[in-house]
């Protein structure tokens, strides 16, 4: 029980975990002003702005530098880690989520005399477009800033 203390402890971390919390919220806003209405479901589902995958990494990549040196190998490790999330953020999950809606326009048309046929369909919102991540690690890294005198 002592360990989970210390990981309560651990304020990086745990800004880090309140940037991506921010960003779920923020994309709770967005998809008001978009649709009029309040859709709670988009605080889990990925895709959408901003990233938050992209706020959490870059807000813990910053927290590190800001608290272990940016000239620490531990930021260089957490830096390197942010870039690989956001690049397949942005790049594998996106064309994921464009072969999905391809794929599901072949089932519709293939499938549209045939009712029975009652697969569920691919998920289409897997990643982000470069703004959204560009937009998420601003936000994560404004986040990490602003708690700066926490660490």
């Amino acid at each position: 029980m002592h360990d989970f203390g210390q990981i309560l402890d651990n304020r990086v971390l745990l800004v880090a975990l309140l940037a991506c919390l921010i960003a779920q919220i923020c994309k709770l806003a967005v998809h008001l002003i978009q649709h009029g209405k309040v859709n709670i479901r988009v605080l889990v589902e990925t895709g959408g702005m901003p990233s938050a995958h992209s706020a959490l990494v870059a807000s813990l990549a910053a927290g590190v530098g800001q608290t272990l040196g940016w000239a620490s190998p531990d930021f260089a490790l957490a830096t390197i880690f942010a870039i690989i999330v956001m690049y397949d953020a942005a790049g594998v999950r996106q064309a994921a989520g464009k072969q999905a809606r391809i794929l599901n326009q072949i089932i519709d048309e293939l499938f549209r005399e045939h009712p029975t046929f009652n697969e569920d369909r691919l998920k289409e919102l897997l990643g982000h477009t470069p703004f959204q991540v560009i937009v998420g690690s601003a936000l994560g890294i404004t986040i990490s800033c602003l708690a700066g005198p926490a660490y």
